[in-house]
């Protein structure tokens, strides 16, 4: 137990990524069951009345988050109903959090802020968010440049020095990375990929298909799938996802994509409707070439705290060299 799970009420140090179109009720409610913090992944665009459904999926396991992508949040129906749901925690990401603090402390929520720079952690604390996750470049989704362990070591002493605990996100498929992180300072896992190749997970059997078959060197930072899906994503956030025929086709290429756009745009949407990951995307982090198997995501709860506390245990056996012989 960390005070991060103290506060909200969970068992596990472990939260589920709130991944947009992959993050559903049932995925939630799973997690939420086995101990961790389940989320739900909400895009800018999302029906009001779909958030509700989901929720009430969701609130059986327990204390359950809701993710917004700020870009694309409106102070609207949507908002409200995320307001209405009085989930535990809200993670507004890829912005400045400070226009939506407020009105989330007043449904009495926590604030979370995905964060991939020190600078935006710094933006964060300052629109009063109560917890930062530092997300490293090995996350898989959208994201930034710096790798997790730096990121991290730089976000936690602001953290430290805000009184606000720190999560880490980004490369943590293992007991043996959370239990890293934790070591670390860290008081939670934030994790996703593994949850995207859950049973529960709303991913397509494609899609957990890829996943599953993929190494750690097979995922590529791109801005192709935005472009192909009409996604207004800031520049400074490229997606990760599995590498397949359209991104070894046009990632760096995007100019002449651009000419070719209604073309490769039918060719990809024709894609996802049959589940062809080849051209269709799959967004998923490095840990993918951990990944070999579909469990239920209670289970994945459960491995992820038993290795996760043995591999904290073996670290306190150690005898640091400046310890005097027993």
């Amino acid at each position: 137990m960390t005070p991060f799970c103290d506060r909200l009420g969970i068992r596990y140090p472990i939260v589920q990524a709130p991944m947009a179109g992959v993050a559903h009720g049932e995925l939630a409610a799973a997690v939420g069951t086995a101990g961790g913090l389940g989320m739900l992944g909400v895009r800018g665009d999302a029906d009001p009345a779909w958030l509700a459904e989901q929720t009430a999926i969701a609130r059986p396991g327990g204390p359950f988050g809701v993710g917004l992508l700020l870009w694309s949040l409106h102070e609207g129906p949507l908002f409200d109903a995320v307001l209405a749901a009085a989930p535990a925690l809200v993670s507004l990401s890829f912005g400045d959090p400070a226009p939506y603090v407020p009105a989330v402390h007043g449904c009495g929520a926590l604030v979370a802020s995905q964060v991939q720079t020190v600078e935006a952690a710094r933006i964060a604390v300052d629109a009063g968010v109560d917890v930062l996750v530092a997300q490293g470049t090995e996350a898989g989704g959208h994201t930034g440049s710096v790798a997790t362990l730096p990121l991290l070591q730089q976000v936690l002493p602001l953290g430290e020095q805000a009184g606000i605990p720190v999560l880490a996100a980004g490369g943590i498929a293992t007991g043996r990375a959370l239990a890293g992180v934790l070591s670390m300072g860290a008081q939670a896992g934030w994790i996703g990929t593994r949850f995207a190749a859950t049973r529960e997970a709303a991913f397509t059997a494609g899609a957990k298909a890829r996943i599953v078959g993929a190494g750690a060197s097979d995922t590529v930072l791109t801005h192709v799938f935005d472009r192909l899906q009409e996604a207004d994503w800031p520049a400074q956030f490229p997606g990760r996802a599995l590498r397949n025929r359209l991104t070894d086709e046009w990632h760096g290429r995007e100019d002449a994509l651009d000419a070719r756009l209604p073309q490769v745009r039918q060719q990809f949407r024709d894609a996802v409707a049959r589940d062809d990951r080849d051209l269709a995307h799959v967004y998923a982090g490095q840990a993918s070439g951990l990944i070999d198997d579909l469990p239920a995501a209670g289970e994945v709860v459960r491995t992820l705290a038993a290795a996760a506390q043995a591999q904290l245990r073996r670290a306190a056996e150690l005898r640091l060299p400046w310890d005097p012989p027993e």
